[in-house]
């Protein structure tokens, strides 16, 4: 009898060494450390910055998205190609008649990386932590719902937890746009475990519930994530990984994919498009636009705060010039903050032009017709709709000098960049906006209203005709009248001019023919969940 179990132990053994043989011949190397065969494999994003940091509810920026998303996932999504919403960590929801309740059924059985639940109570706790902070912690989070908990304008009266897989959101007044605001990455769902256990450090150990687990930070180097091998959707993520390695130059990025040290690249030079469409081991992607480039000023500094000053700059930037010379025609020059992908736009708002008498008059007015001096504030990384800020930057320098104006170009870090002009330390600057769910409330309430000052709106522009015609448009359902209303806004915003709307563009990226299910998403960032790479 033991003669018999021993033979069968050996042949089980036997048996299980040969099948893990067969296995391991469908994966190789590639000569760089990436795992191939059967769609893994460890894939290499090239992008043109680091991350400020991954705790989702506290950064603002692309860079920083589009590595949170492949860690955290947020209670509802967004389809593949589109701005319309569809369960995420919620599998339904309903809404009360007076649309002041939405109650969210959860995925049940749900693990973050850290081996704890995912539950009602979790979701809970990441919200009372949001709404409890302030502009500084978590400033996405007053651009979305009015504020902070202290705050009147904050639109959420009550989240609860009605059961362990039920939560219920209870507003204050409807919000239009509530259940998109949802799925933004800002407010994906972090493990409350780790929050107490890393306090303000969780930025640097990020835990979620998503296809891929934080692995390291390398600071101005690489980010490295790796499967999650418990991920609660079977069969994803396809892939073994994901390395995000920060190439700042565009030119040096584009080589990088070229010698195939990289597999996919963001930000791409319009100038070098036709070099990956002609070569057969590249691929282009091209990301829809919804995205806008502006140049803010700062409306409470001098001499921005001078209504005329600002149209004179208006009437200064050649847009035509600088779409020619720096988009190679992948971009549109904008007269308002909305794309014209986003419903609301009002196309009988029309650009200012390049006018320099125009200016000169405007200056006269203000009592600058001599000019004057002035900061200009250019972004240090390239971005979907900004590929070169510096050189962006001189172009405007160049027009500005014509009348006098006298503008030194200042820089920072990236982080320290957004960090101070959200704190109105820039007079004037250049910086975008990728919209982040499809709708209007998200570019004009965000970033011009005056409940958003301290958070998105870093020309801290006030205007409460703008104020009520948005707060209007968020607490009406009917989307014809809130068009309306957000045409309306418009037309006072171009006549305000807190900014200069430069462009709209369409982001390119571009990629090894390898990688198969990649689908760049309209809000500038996306899971890479059911991406696969072939040998």
């Amino acid at each position: 009898m033991k003669k018999s179990l021993f033979a069968l132990v050996a042949f089980i053994l036997i048996l299980s060494l040969g099948l893990a043989g067969c296995n391991s011949s469908k994966t190789s190397s590639d000569g760089n450390g990436k795992k191939g065969g059967d769609g893994g494999g460890v894939m290499i994003y090239g992008k043109g910055g680091d991350a400020v940091g991954l705790d989702p509810a506290h950064e603002t920026d692309g860079e920083s998205f589009i590595v949170t998303e492949q860690i955290f996932e947020p209670l509802l999504s967004y389809k593949k190609e589109n701005t319309d919403v569809q369960p995420g960590l919620a599998k339904s929801w309903e809404i009360s008649k007076d649309n002041l309740k939405y109650t969210l059924k959860l995925e049940e059985g749900i693990k973050f990386h850290d081996g704890t639940d995912f539950n009602a109570e979790a979701v809970v706790k990441n919200f009372e932590r949001w709404m409890n902070g302030d502009a500084a912690k978590f400033p996405y989070y007053a651009s979305m719902f009015g504020g902070y908990k202290k705050d009147k304008a904050h639109v959420i009266k009550e989240v609860k937890a009605v059961d362990k897989n039920t939560v219920q959101f209870t507003l204050k007044r409807p919000q239009a746009p509530f259940l998109k605001n949802l799925a933004m990455s800002p407010f994906a769902i972090s493990s409350p475990a780790a929050i107490e256990k890393y306090g303000d450090k969780i930025g640097q150990n990020p835990v979620g519930t998503g296809p891929f687990k934080f692995k390291e930070w390398k600071r101005d180097a690489t980010i490295t994530v790796v499967k999650n091998d418990s991920y609660w959707k079977k069969g994803l993520p396809k892939l073994d990984g994901v390395t995000f390695k920060v190439i700042k130059d565009n030119s040096a990025r584009m080589n990088a994919l070229t010698k195939g040290e990289v597999d996919l690249i963001d930000n791409v030079n319009p100038s070098e498009l036709d070099k990956i469409k002609s070569n057969n081991k590249l691929q282009v992607f091209e990301r829809p636009s919804m995205n806008v480039a502006y140049l803010g000023f700062n409306t409470e500094k001098a001499p921005f705060n001078k209504k005329e000053v600002r149209q004179a700059i208006n009437y200064l930037v050649n847009k035509d010039e600088l779409i020619k010379n720096f988009y190679n025609g992948t971009a549109e020059a904008a007269a308002t903050p909305l794309p014209s992908a986003i419903a609301g736009q009002n196309k009988d708002v029309k650009d200012y032009g390049y006018n320099e008498t125009k200016a000169k008059e405007l200056l006269k007015k203000a009592g600058l017709e001599k000019g004057f001096k002035m900061d200009l504030w250019a972004m240090p990384v390239s971005r979907p709709y900004m590929p070169d800020g510096k050189k962006i930057a001189e172009a405007i320098q160049a027009n500005l000098k014509k009348v006098n104006i006298d503008a030194n170009i200042v820089t920072f870090d990236w982080g320290v960049y957004l960090e101070k002009i959200r704190k109105g330390e820039s007079p004037a600057f250049l910086i975008g906006w990728t919209g982040d769910n499809g709708d209007a409330d998200n570019f004009l309430y965000s970033l011009l209203d005056k409940d958003t000052i301290n958070s998105n709106n870093y020309s801290r522009y006030n205007s409460p005709a703008v104020h009520k015609l948005l707060i209007e448009a968020q607490s009406t359902a009917d989307e014809a009248k809130r068009e309306v209303l957000y045409k309306k806004a418009e037309k006072i915003i171009h006549e305000d001019a807190p900014w200069v709307p430069l462009v709209h563009a369409k982001p390119i990226l571009g990629g090894t023919s390898k990688i198969k299910d990649f689908y760049p998403h309209p809000k500038g960032s996306q899971s890479f969940v059911e991406v696969s790479m072939t040998k």
